[in-house]
Parts: structure tokens; sequence; C-alpha cells
């Protein structure tokens, strides 16, 4: 059994809504630039994907936007965009208790976390909120989503690093397959953009460094790349069983027809060189889509722009598909690496490859690596059936996440065609 995706929320960025952020994906913009002053990003980033703003009383009432952290409310902002796109009412459209929500986090409200921190150490016990914990804990974006919409079905939260949003979809089609679900709204959220994480992260060498134009830091499997731009956002899929969805006359973008997962044990920060975990995911995915390498015409690939990580999975790709596999692209050139919300915002763009046609290019992508062997999809996005897309995502701690999507059960609405 398949589960189509009939809705999609999306805060990246490169803006907010499935329709506006393709749009720019596949006319080659960036959402890369530097942090401007005042942002808490700002002096410990040289360059970053900043979301749009979501101010908290938009997606929460008045009375309980204390001390919220951002990953919560970019995640109930793309839930309520993904609803509506769908036009999918809880407790109108579906029962409340057949609806299950899913939501992925990295790093949860570690800014939240650290502002307390900070407080607790200049004034002491008064000064940390009593709010602190439903305003930042992993599991809050999920729980607020349920609140807000009434969703009285399974609900969860992944914490699986950078695979966490795609695993969070995958969940849901788990739900779906295994009946436990009639709607599944999963996805993942993140707001990694402040001093501690950035401190992090460029200690360890990871952070792309050097380039004057933040626009072109982000270089996924260029020969010059020297590694990933931090970025946050939300990404968040409806997906629905099909019957289900024709019962109430929905539309869809797509079908999510397989999934796959596997663990490198190998490193806690290093993928295997050769790629064989990543390299397992993909053809477990394709088994559950009932599909052959030869079946697949776009993957959507990890790529993040690290020395190593770009490598490994050209390996794994080149084992999977041989050395005349179908077009890749990476699209973190024009959005960075938004961690736990990457493999859900990434499964979207595969979502909407599949149903218009369209393959983004990898942005920066001017000297390809030829050590990595890829049919790369450069320069400008390519205009042409996709028949199935694949979408990888890894993580620290060696785990390996592959998504399949498929042409739509039910018809897609155009591209530009207007969202309620």
């Amino acid at each position: 059994m398949n589960a189509v995706v009939t809705g999609i929320g999306l805060v990246s960025p490169l803006g907010r809504g499935a329709h506006e952020v393709f749009a720019a994906l596949t006319a080659g913009a960036s959402g890369l630039a530097v942090p401007p002053g005042g942002h808490p990003a700002a002096g410990w980033l040289t360059a970053a994907g900043i979301a749009p703003d979501v101010p908290a009383t938009e997606v929460l009432p008045a009375t309980e936007t204390r001390c919220v952290d951002r990953f919560v409310l970019l995640a109930l902002a793309a839930a309520a965009d993904a609803l509506a796109d769908a036009k999918l009412v809880v407790g109108t459209d579906a029962d409340p208790e057949r609806v299950a929500v899913v939501l992925a986090t990295g790093g949860g409200g570690l800014e939240t976390f650290e502002e307390h921190a900070r407080r607790r150490q200049e004034r002491g016990r008064p000064a940390v909120s009593p709010y602190l914990l439903p305003g930042m804990l992993s599991n809050m974006a999920a729980a607020r989503i349920a609140i807000a919409h009434g969703i009285r079905g399974y609900s969860s939260a992944v914490i699986t690093a950078c695979a966490a949003g795609a695993q969070a979809v995958a969940e849901g089609l788990r739900l779906i397959r295994g009946g436990e679900a009639d709607v599944v709204v999963c996805g993942g959220s993140e707001s990694p953009l402040h001093p501690t994480i950035a401190a992090a992260f460029d200690n360890s060498r990871a952070l792309a460094s050097g380039w004057d134009d933040p626009a072109q830091a982000s270089r996924p499997f260029d020969r010059r790349r020297n590694g990933f731009v931090l970025g946050e956002g939300a990404g968040v899929l409806v997906l629905e069983r099909a019957d289900h969805a024709r019962a109430r006359g929905a539309t869809g973008w797509a079908d999510l027809t397989g999934w796959g997962a596997s663990t490198d044990a190998h490193h806690a920060t290093m993928p295997r060189p050769d790629g064989a975990g990543a390299a397992a995911a993909m053809r477990t995915a394709l088994r559950s889509a009932g599909l052959s390498p030869a079946d697949v015409g776009y993957v959507n690939a990890h790529g993040t722009g690290t020395r190593l990580g770009d490598t490994a999975e050209a390996a794994a790709l080149t084992a999977v598909f041989g050395p005349d596999g179908p077009p890749v692209s990476s699209t973190k050139g024009a959005t960075g690496h938004l961690l736990g919300a990457a493999g859900a915002v990434e499964a979207a763009f595969c979502a909407l490859a599949v149903a218009h046609g369209v393959l983004p290019a990898t942005l920066n992508l001017d000297d390809p690596d030829p050590a990595h062997g890829l049919r790369h999809v450069r320069g400008a996005a390519a205009h042409r059936p996709v028949g199935a897309a694949l979408s990888n995502s890894f993580a620290f701690g060696g785990h390996n996440l592959s998504l399949v999507f498929g042409p739509p059960s039910i018809p897609a609405p155009p591209l530009g065609a207007a969202t309620p």
C-alpha cells in the first residue's frame, strides 16, 4: 500500500509555501546569507540558511506564547500550511483518532535551553522560566501540532540527527501500511542558528569557510567543497490512504511508495567510506517500493558538501545504480543543511519534482569532483518525466534513510495554482 502526499508545508531559507519554495529552488535561487546584525548567529556564522519569521501569535494562542522555541513555531507553521494545502480539517474531513503526527528534530529547543542556562548563571534559580520544558522539549513540535489541530491518534518525535526528518516521513508510511492511521502529519523542524551550535560545528571544521559570497559557500559534489552551511526550517507532509483521499475529493502531489533504513555501525560522526550502509538503505527502499534501480528517474542526494560525506554517498549511488545511474542533485546548495528538518524538506522537493516533472539543479556545482562519476543536474533545472524519485538522508551515528516517491494515485494541482 502506498501513501498519497495530499499536502505540503514548507518554511525554508527559500521562503514559505510549497509553490513559492519549489519555484525559487527550480529557478536557481539561493537562500543563503550572512546573518544580519541582531540575529543570534551574527558574528558566529559567515553563511546561513535563514527561514522567514513565524510570529508566535500566528500559530499559538496569545496565552501560550511564552518561552516557545523557534523550532516549534516553524513546525506549527509548516503543519498548518500542509493541512491547508491538503484541504483537510481534522474532525471534519478525518476522524481525529485515525490521524497521527510524527515530527522530527535533531536538537530540539537548544537555543531556548541555552538562553535559560545563561539566565540561571547570571541571576540564579528565579530567572529560569517554569515554561522552559514545555517550550523546548524535542517532542513539543509533535505535541503542539496535535493540540492545534485536535489530532488524537498516534504521535511521536524522531531524533535521529540529520536522518530524522526522512525517518518521520517513513514512519508515516509505516502507520498507513499497518492500518494504524488514515492520515499522518509528518516531517521535521530545526532551528540551530545560535552561537553554541555554530561554534561546535565550526570547531569541528565541518562548516564551509573562506567564501566571500555566502550564496557560493554550499557546494555539494563540487571539487572545491569544504563543508556545509547551517540552515533552519521545517517541512511537513500530509500522507493519506488513497481511498481516504479519494473519498473526500482530495488531490495528490505524489505517492510515497517505499522506504529503507540501515545503520553504518562504523563511527559516531564519519560515514563508511565505501557507502555500504547508504547503499543498503537505498536497496531496501527500492524493494519496499517494488522497483528496480532502472525505474528511478531522479535522486535527491543527501549531499552536504563535505569531503567525506559526498564521496561516500557517490560510492553508494554507484554501487546501487551502476556507472550510468539516474540524474542526481543536492538541494542543500540552495538551502544549506537543515539537520533534522533536511530529510523532510527534501522529501517534499522529491514529491514536487515528481508532480511537475522538474529536477532541481545543484547550486554551485561548477566543477564536479571527477572521482564521483555521477550524472549531475547542474546549471539549470531539468524538465523531464521523473517516474520514481529517491531521497537520501544520512546522519551522525550512522543512520541512513531513503524514501521513494512515485506518480500520484490522484492528480496533483498545477505549479503556480493558488493555495487556499
